[in-house]
């Protein structure tokens, strides 16, 4: 029986799974158990995981990998889980309250049902763990990070470090460049945003911080705010602590500027002459192009600009608003290449000195990759 690796993505009351054969990390199947907790929904994750367990039959996993959004500062790449691992994983709840505790119950849930498989956590902040102190460090006294950990560690990364390295691959068979001398920025453009500076594939900046409100304008999420507004508003307009977290986290970026998140629907609407949506999508490219330059700075040169996630992905009038302001950068986008729909990797510039990549992200099959690589089973 060929031997399998199962991926899951464990939220507070959802069970994202994919199955992968090894050693290829094929995906073989996929699926989510939703409603977990809720009325007419399984009731915790354990049965969640019976359910998924059902539908893989004979599929009994080798090795089962998890999506882990917070690490800290103790995982700079993926890891067994055993109890030390989990008690980690457990210490750092406080900095991811809504998904560290979900991803746990998965965890448990696969201990309690398939007790001799390997599990390994791939962390969505391990990728950014090499990024100099000079860059992770906030400008604030020593015991905000030494007493409670305040300082910057960055998400999205096993969809940074997947593209990052796809697209040196590419760039490598297409164009004779080593990976090992690019100098990217990698662009993960969905319902939530960051971008990565990866110089030889080594992550050396990233925007999202503490959390992941910080960096780029995204759906609902402010991104770079003065801080000072946040006290501010607190007083002026009497807002809780948990209402301010509200309004930067769920009713802020696109959603707040003219009330859709949705960039089809606001791109639609800008077309159609709508001017909050206009605005909307000038602070939101306006933000993208000073990360891309920003980034140049901080790499010393920029060998490529890649986009990935559903916005990177899909959204080519995204894409040009980004690229055509930056042409002193060396970035020439061609028109018909950036226009064309493809799921496979491409290049859409037109043959400037800076590579402009499509590279569609596949966390699921990162976390695959880790996981596979780690157990040892193979």
């Amino acid at each position: 029986m060929t031997a399998t690796v199962l991926v899951l993505n464990a939220g507070s009351s959802s069970l994202k799974w994919d199955l992968f054969a090894a050693p290829a990390l094929t995906s073989l199947k996929s699926g989510v158990v939703e409603r977990i907790g809720e009325e007419g929904g399984v009731p915790d994750h354990a049965a969640a995981l019976a359910a998924v367990l059902d539908e893989l039959g004979e599929d009994r996993p080798a090795v089962v990998g998890h999506r882990i959004v917070h690490g800290g500062r103790s995982f700079s790449g993926p890891a067994l889980l055993d109890e030390a691992a989990v008690a980690e994983v457990e210490r750092l709840v406080p900095l991811a309250p809504l998904h560290n505790p979900a991803a746990l119950a998965g965890v448990r849930a696969v201990a309690e049902r398939l007790p001799d498989v390997p599990q390994v956590g791939a962390f969505d902040t391990a990728f950014h763990q090499t990024m100099p102190e000079a860059a992770a460090r906030y400008a604030l006294p020593a015991w905000c990070e030494a007493e409670h950990g305040v300082r910057r560690y960055g998400f999205h990364g096993t969809s940074h470090q997947y593209v990052s390295r796809v697209a040196g691959e590419f760039l490598r068979e297409t164009a004779g460049r080593s990976p090992a001398e690019l100098k990217l920025v990698t662009l993960h453009l969905g319902n939530g945003c960051s971008a990565a500076a990866v110089s030889g594939g080594v992550c050396v900046d990233t925007s999202m911080g503490l959390t992941p409100l910080e960096g780029l304008v995204m759906g609902t999420r402010t991104g770079d705010l003065d801080p000072a507004a946040v006290t501010y508003l607190q007083r002026s307009a009497g807002l809780s602590a948990e209402e301010m977290d509200r309004l930067l986290n769920r009713e802020s970026g696109l959603k707040g500027l003219c009330g859709d998140n949705d960039v089809r629907r606001v791109l639609q609407r800008a077309a159609d002459g709508d001017a909050d949506a206009e605005l909307a999508l000038d602070v939101y490219c306006r933000r993208i192009r000073k990360y891309v330059g920003a980034y140049a700075a901080a790499l010393g040169r920029l060998d490529g600009v890649v986009f990935t996630a559903g916005v990177g992905e899909n959204a080519a009038e995204i894409r040009r608003r980004v690229c055509e302001p930056l042409a002193g950068f060396g970035i020439a986008l061609d028109a018909a290449a950036n226009a064309r729909r493809s799921k496979e990797v491409r290049r859409l510039d037109a043959g400037g000195p800076v590579a402009v990549l499509v590279v569609p992200t596949d966390e699921e099959g990162e976390i695959a990759r880790q996981a596979w690589g780690l157990a040892g089973v193979g």
